[in-house]
């Protein structure tokens, strides 16, 4: 996973560096707030093949052709769903599907910020599940996976953390049909 990381940072070093020479057509810059992991913005990108945006660490404005609020990446888990800025994306068990609500209210809230959109159709690569979005208590809107709210966690500090996956036995990071990835002995928990 490191040296996927070291790649695809050098490969974005690169792409960054060729883009500032000349530019794209067709690239915008629609970036928010870099440094929140609850700025989910649609200029980014991440995957789990090196690309010119994997695991980015921060939101990048303009260096993506493509503009997805989620997309996929590879983990010590498998497959799984993460956010335009390769942050890794949970789901919350106590929240009940197609409620339009969150159950993660709070303290819960501040220790899993909402992953959100400015979109009101939210866009992924290679992510199966149906989108959605519910209202947020701050009136942002989160973005949904077959009607599950998603929600960052605050200790992974940056792409490619999983520290989330099964807390409490109730968070678990997601793939991408929306099915929970399952903890496995194997990932030290």
């Amino acid at each position: 996973m490191k040296k996927q990381l070291s790649t695809g940072l050098g490969v974005l070093a690169l792409a960054i560096a060729l883009a500032a020479c000349g530019g794209s057509p067709g690239a915008s810059s629609t970036s928010t707030s870099a440094a929140s992991p609850t700025a989910s913005s649609p200029a980014a990108s991440s995957s789990s093949a090196p690309s010119p945006t994997a695991m980015s660490p921060a939101p990048s404005s303009g260096a993506s052709a493509a503009a997805y609020d989620l997309e996929t990446a590879t983990s010590s888990a498998g497959q799984i769903v993460v956010a335009a800025n390769g942050m890794s994306v949970y789901v919350f068990t106590k929240d009940v599907k197609d409620s339009g609500k969150s159950a993660c209210t709070g303290g819960c809230a501040a220790s899993w910020p909402a992953v959100t959109t400015t979109s009101s159709k939210p866009a992924a690569e290679d992510v199966t599940g149906t989108l959605g979005t519910i209202p947020t208590a701050d009136g942002k809107m989160q973005i949904t996976l077959n009607g599950m709210p998603l929600y960052f966690f605050g200790q992974d500090k940056a792409p490619g953390d999983i520290k989330g996956q099964g807390v409490g036995g109730v968070w678990s990071l997601i793939g991408p049909s929306g099915s929970m990835v399952t903890p496995s002995s194997s990932m030290g928990y």
